[in-house]
């Protein structure tokens, strides 16, 4: 059942996604952005309730969000949580690696939503126009997610923060709220497995600490529900 179950959800979900792209595409042609936005959020919808309903995860959420803008701070194990944002945040804005925005299609549809590149071999120039447009983003009320460990990775497993994600709180003077998530053992594999993932929200960190503060207390909450 277990490989039956995936094998409906990849052609369900993939299938839709195949529409959805091609409905962004034309749509972030002929629509405002906050009109666009609903597509894309809607396929990121559709995918949480294949989760649900195809793969019979159950999906648990803990905490609470912010009402005004904030930087969430994200456990990366396995694209769920990847796509999942446009459900569990209102209009995120998420910072992505460069390399996606080159997939034909995908690159053009999240550089419309609003995702930011991480232009990682930029330097203080690449920071720079990544602050440009987090800052717009801000004052149009959405919240920056971010997964400040860069990558996926395997449940368990606890590397250091990236270097970066302490610039972008220095300079953003935004409450971050660490995001602990534990989809790997469930998600991350061909053959996805029943059980339940949960996402726990913490206590918003203020802006304003030291650098070493701010990424230990990240740090330790991101990866609360790690092993």
């Amino acid at each position: 059942m277990t490989v039956l179950r995936s094998l409906v959800f990849y052609a369900v979900f993939y299938g839709a996604t195949v529409g959805f792209v091609i409905a962004s595409l034309v749509a972030a042609v002929i629509l405002p952005a906050d009109r666009f936005r609903v597509i894309p959020n809607a396929w990121s919808r559709c995918h949480r309730w294949c989760v649900i309903n195809i793969l019979g995860i159950v999906v648990r959420e803990e905490g609470a969000r912010l009402p005004q803008p904030a930087l969430y701070a994200i456990k990366h194990e396995s694209f769920f949580e990847a796509i999942d944002l446009g459900t569990l945040l209102d209009n995120p804005v998420p910072f992505a690696k460069e390399e996606l925005f080159r997939i034909p299609g995908w690159g053009r549809v999240a550089r419309a939503y609003g995702n930011i590149p991480v232009m990682r071999d930029a330097g203080s120039k690449g920071l720079r126009l990544m602050m440009t447009e987090a800052r717009r983003h801000i004052g149009g009320g959405r919240p920056l997610a971010i997964f400040p460990e860069g990558t996926r990775i395997p449940h368990g497993q606890h590397p250091p923060l990236r270097s970066g994600f302490a610039g972008l709180y220095k300079l953003l003077g935004l409450p971050v709220v660490p995001v602990a998530v534990d989809s790997g053992p469930l998600y991350q594999r061909w053959w996805k497995r029943r059980g339940t993932i949960t996402i726990r929200f913490f206590e918003p960190i203020p802006p304003g600490l030291p650098r070493e503060e701010i990424e230990a207390r990240v740090h330790a909450a991101i990866n609360d529900l790690n092993g």
